[in-house]
């Protein structure tokens, strides 16, 4: 469809929570503020001549169509003051068998002041549980073309204003068969760029007609309809994700898809640390790394020790040093033998334990491992596993 005017960026804004009382975008024809056809004797514009028709386009006969930003509900032009939103809410929508007799608020705007409004989809809500709980669904063209809803428009001028108000209203019928376990009623909906949508607008048809009330009619169209969020219920609220199905894997605040993405960063870093892993060099081995040891259960206190003997330095200087004698056991020795759990403290005044192999000369050894230094011990336990309370204070 020609567009001949259109408002600034700063006028209609795109909104994903379109509530009453915002500003729409509506399509007409550019006729006067009082309609089409001539003017009647009650209209705003009194200076002007009863009779005049109103001509689109001076001496050409060419229809002009604009895109106009306007109010969402409507406020008949006879209007004084500036009604408030509980009012307003009451004109939102008309409904189609409210146009079909000559008489009521809609006479004077279905002959001379009809539009097409402009949106991606419209929201419905389904109620459950005897409407304790509703449930918002979003519709919109399966086909992804935009939807023109049939609808009046108005100028108003208030007494305490000077400038003028353009309203709208949404003509409702009955909803499709796709839409009926949603709601029972739904916008007329026009084909895009058709002949009804002419028909519609026309300023030449400036009376009611069955013609025209004839295409107030369920949309015989595909719909897609599906389940939003909750959050579109409230009105200052707006983001993209309330045209997202709320199932769907692109809608962000799924509790489902939230618990799904945070699976796949644990992911990336487990499949990371094994890059890094694999990147680690090993660490140059020492001399005696190599060396088998006897893999046997032992604690802590009695740890592996390795196969081959303690260098014959190490052995001369424990043999030299009487002041430690934690003996080495070969590993013939630890095979036969279970092993030892912790050491044995001795009478004296070191750390010194004796091994239990009464074939071997009782000689003093030095440990490889203790340096000389001398090993903490518990104190002796009393038979039955336990000691005095004395003992511990005497540490």
């Amino acid at each position: 469809m020609p567009v001949e005017e259109a408002p600034d960026d700063e006028d209609i804004r795109q909104t994903f929570n379109f509530a009453p009382g915002n500003y729409g975008l509506v399509y007409r024809a550019d006729v006067p503020d009082y309609g089409a056809g001539p003017r009647h004797a009650n209209s705003e514009d009194g200076d002007e001549a009863i009779g005049q028709r109103a001509d689109p386009i001076e001496g050409t006969g060419k229809v002009r169509y604009k895109l106009q930003a306007m109010k969402w509900g409507l406020v008949p032009f006879w209007t004084k003051r500036n009604p408030d939103y509980g009012t307003v809410m009451k004109t939102i929508n008309a409904r189609d068998d409210s146009l079909a007799e000559n008489r009521g608020m809609w006479n004077t705007m279905k002959q001379k002041k009809r539009c097409i409004v402009i949106a991606q989809g419209f929201f419905e809500w389904l109620k459950k549980n005897g409407g304790k709980e509703k449930i918002p669904h979003y519709i919109r063209r399966k086909d992804g073309q935009l939807m023109c809803f049939a609808g009046l428009w108005d100028c108003v001028h208030f007494e305490e204003s000077e400038e003028k108000l353009y309203t709208y209203t949404i003509i409702t019928t009955d909803s499709n068969k796709q839409l009926k376990f949603l709601h029972d009623r739904m916008p007329v909906v026009l084909e895009n760029g058709s002949e009804q949508i002419r028909t519609w607008l026309d300023p030449e048809r400036y009376e009611w007609s069955k013609d025209l009330q004839q295409m107030l009619k369920p949309f015989d169209g595909e719909l897609e309809c599906y389940a939003v969020s909750k959050e579109v219920g409230k009105v200052g609220n707006n983001s993209p994700d309330f045209i997202v199905p709320v199932s769907s894997s692109d809608n962000k605040k799924n509790i489902a898809n939230f618990f799904a993405n945070a699976k796949a960063p644990a992911g990336k870093g487990r499949q990371g640390m094994e890059q890094i892993s694999s990147r680690v060099k090993p660490e140059a081995s020492m001399p005696d790394d190599d060396r088998p040891t006897v893999d046997i259960p032992r604690t802590e206190d009695n740890a592996p020790t390795p196969m081959d003997s303690i260098p014959s330095r190490v052995k001369r200087e424990r043999e030299e040093d009487p002041d430690v004698a934690h003996s080495v056991q070969s590993e013939n020795e630890l095979s036969s033998k279970k092993p030892r759990i912790g050491f044995t403290p001795s009478k004296g005044n070191g750390s010194h334990s004796e091994t239990n192999d009464t074939g071997r000369s009782k000689r003093k050894t030095r440990s490889a491992t203790s340096n000389g230094s001398t090993l903490k011990t518990s104190p002796p336990k009393t038979s039955d596993g336990s000691q005095r309370i004395t003992d511990f204070f005497n540490k």
